[in-house]
């Protein structure tokens, strides 16, 4: 008799506990007033203007409105984390983030730690000198007998370009520093610490016109493309964010989005 009591308690007790454990489920996902939609989190480096940067506490920029955009065709919440350019795709890849987006471009190297998305713009890596530098063009960087020092932000393709040219040059690696920002590479420059930065075009205007002295070589570095990366496991949501990416190109809201921020010339 006192087995069949104790077995009735317990299975009372676990009922309970059923019960209790249904209502606050159901208040949690009432109560709050937050969003019940999906999370996609987008890791970037807000230091590349046009293609992220803050303004007050905002987040804008090309890859944050583009980013915006898809996560409302695929219904979801985008939430972004503002991190160092370095960290993102080892983040990705660990599934800390879903997504980087950061002017991030498509390189060789870059595809044997990531998966990527079709492309959504075209990028020119272009050489920032002081005005009457003896540096006129992006070959001279790399010219015989010659031992400019360069500043580059850390990991970008600025940074694996000139990295690599460096090398094949026989140049030493010294005459390389790299920077957390684009903007403490910019700072070097204007101090004399270095004599030419490599970095993305776009974000090299806006530098240009906030730092007396400096100008963009006519020449171009390189040319490349922007796309998003995914962790080599997430295709799933690659092909869901290629589709809805095809969608807002088709329709004119990336070129609308990228005209806004970058004017022609």
């Amino acid at each position: 008799m006192k087995k069949i009591i104790a077995l009735v308690l317990a299975v009372a007790m676990i009922a309970s506990v059923a019960m209790l454990a249904g209502c606050g489920n159901s208040n949690s996902k009432q109560s709050g007033g937050g969003s019940t939609k999906e999370k996609l989190t987008m890791a970037t480096n807000a230091t590349f203007p046009p293609y992220e940067y803050k303004e007050g506490e905002e987040f804008v920029g090309i890859d944050v409105e583009i980013a915006k955009a898809i996560a409302d065709k695929l219904g979801m919440e985008l939430e972004i984390a503002d991190i160092e350019f370095d960290s993102i795709i080892t983040g990705v890849q660990t599934g800390k983030y879903d997504m980087g987006m950061a002017g991030m471009s498509v390189t060789d190297e870059r595809k044997q730690s990531v998966d990527f998305s079709d492309s959504y713009a075209t990028g020119i890596q272009a050489v920032i000198v002081k005005e009457g530098s003896e540096i006129k063009t992006a070959d001279d960087l790399l010219a015989k007998d010659t031992s400019y020092k360069v500043g580059v932000q850390l990991s970008t393709t600025g940074d694996i370009y000139i990295g690599d040219d460096y090398e094949k040059a026989g140049k030493d690696e010294s005459l390389i520093t790299r920077f957390q920002s684009g903007n403490d590479a910019v700072t070097a420059l204007a101090s004399g610490k270095v004599d030419a930065v490599v970095i993305d075009n776009e974000p090299a205007k806006s530098y240009v016109a906030s730092t007396k002295g400096l100008q963009i070589l006519d020449s171009k570095y390189a040319e490349e493309d922007y796309a998003i990366c995914f962790a080599k496991n997430n295709t799933e949501l690659k092909d869901k964010v290629n589709g809805a990416l095809k969608e807002l190109i088709a329709d004119g809201t990336v070129k609308n989005i990228i005209d806004k921020y970058i004017k022609a010339n």
